[in-house]
């Protein structure tokens, strides 16, 4: 059969989708990934992280059943975060789809007893293969009032060190150059099967694997930090300068209500160290704008905060309600207007200090991954780049580059969210 795999959402979704596609090419299956082709049967792996990420899963959904009822597709199969939290509805709502899974309940879908999600090392790679997404641990145990994902994805529970190794090096034996390391909180990593925060002594591990050039650390909660992780960042040129920290609000009244248990001046203090000790890191974060008890006050404390801290990237979300969760109790009281408002105000004031970060890089010769062609100009990312997120580097090149390979690139001029460059004769490795 060919069964054509839909991933929405985060990495996380990703690496989920990549494992269930291994188990469909055991059993003699031909495997596509985001394919417009006919096929047998189409599974779809939601999201439900936000309200327009539901809606967003929800419309793929009637479209594959529309393509089914077209005779394009045979089957249509709903797994991932819709389905664990929204079964009963999705039933009721689209009784045309010939399966809801929950997470639980994949086996059932794969017809494995012994399925295990996380546990599970083989994958069917759809990245492009010189970079991929390694989970290390599911689940959260963090109760932040405006997330649903402990309520969806459970408590932590840890992949041990020995299995992140191995999966590491059969990507790497895969030709992945780029390692992503991901978890709902990173730097928690460890807790459940050691009682104490071993991501450290992981990463150690992970320098060693042969292959791997780059490795990147996404996702790390700002309390309770382990800063040794940022010694092993300096010590092994593996792995990227780079660091993702949502941290999603500045005001010591909006963090004691998200829970985050952090105040201002802890936040501060804890981005100031972490700069002393890898003084050229970049700091990617995510804010959440027009939390209910947000208001226009705390919304300029938090433009200001944007502007002293001047990160090197940076993203915003719009307050969505979430049911189940703490906030959801305190309404909905920001306009949706107002919402956008905050949110492209914020923008506004990241892409001014984006482009005076990208300014600096004029005249500089950087290590450049090149990702793919487009048209006149190799497009790649430097270490302080993750994809689909990041900023870009535009090259130009007067002969053939490889996709998947590194190259110095001398860095002429600059947009705010991009970098254009030449192929440098300075080899900087």
């Amino acid at each position: 059969m060919k069964v054509n795999i839909i991933t929405l959402g985060c990495s996380k979704n990703t690496v989920d989708s990549e494992v269930v596609a291994a188990k469909w090419k055991e059993k003699g299956h031909k495997v596509l990934f985001e394919s417009t082709q006919k096929s047998d049967i189409v599974i779809i792996n939601t999201c439900s992280f936000i309200h327009d990420a539901k809606e967003e899963s929800i419309n793929e959904i009637f479209m594959h059943i529309a393509r089914k009822q077209k005779g394009e597709v045979n089957k249509v199969f709903v797994v991932g975060c819709l389905a664990q939290r929204y079964k009963d509805d999705l039933i009721e709502m689209i009784p045309e789809v010939d399966g809801i899974f929950s997470f639980s309940e994949l086996h059932k879908l794969l017809e494995e007893k012994d399925f295990d999600l996380l546990k599970s090392l083989n994958r069917i790679v759809s990245t492009p293969k010189h970079y991929a997404y390694l989970k290390i641990s599911e689940g959260c145990d963090r109760e932040c009032s405006f997330c649903a994902i402990p309520l969806i994805r459970g408590k932590q529970i840890s992949k041990p060190i020995d299995m992140i190794v191995q999966e590491a090096e059969m990507l790497a034996q895969q030709g992945v150059k780029e390692l992503l390391l991901i978890a709902q909180d990173l730097t928690y990593y460890g807790i459940d099967i050691s009682q104490q925060r071993i991501l450290a002594k992981l990463m150690r591990k992970l320098a060693n694997v042969n292959g791997l050039e780059w490795i990147r650390l996404h996702y790390a909660y700002p309390m309770g930090f382990p800063y040794e992780i940022l010694d092993v960042m300096n010590e092994f040129s593996v792995f990227c300068r780079y660091l993702d920290i949502p941290l999603q609000h500045i005001s010591n009244s909006v963090l004691k209500s998200m829970k985050r248990g952090s105040s201002k001046q802890q936040v501060y203090k804890f981005l100031e160290t972490v700069r002393n000790i890898v003084p050229e890191i970049a700091l990617r974060t995510t804010l959440i704008s027009g939390y209910p008890i947000e208001t226009r006050n705390e919304h300029r404390e938090l433009l200001e905060f944007v502007r002293e801290m001047r990160f090197e990237r940076l993203g915003v979300f719009a307050y969505s309600p979430e049911e189940g969760t703490a906030a959801f109790e305190l309404g909905d009281t920001v306009k949706l207007k107002e919402k956008y408002y905050r949110v492209k105000e914020i923008m506004e004031l990241q892409e001014t200090i984006s482009l005076q970060h990208n300014q600096e890089k004029v005249g500089k010769v950087m290590r450049v991954l090149i990702d793919r062609k487009e048209d006149d100009y190799y497009i790649g990312r430097t270490e302080f780049d993750s994809p689909e997120v990041d900023n870009l580097v535009f090259v130009k090149a007067d002969k053939k580059l490889n996709i998947s390979e590194f190259y110095p690139v001398l860095i002429k001029d600059v947009e705010p969210y991009d970098l254009l460059g030449v192929i440098s004769s300075y080899d900087i490795n």
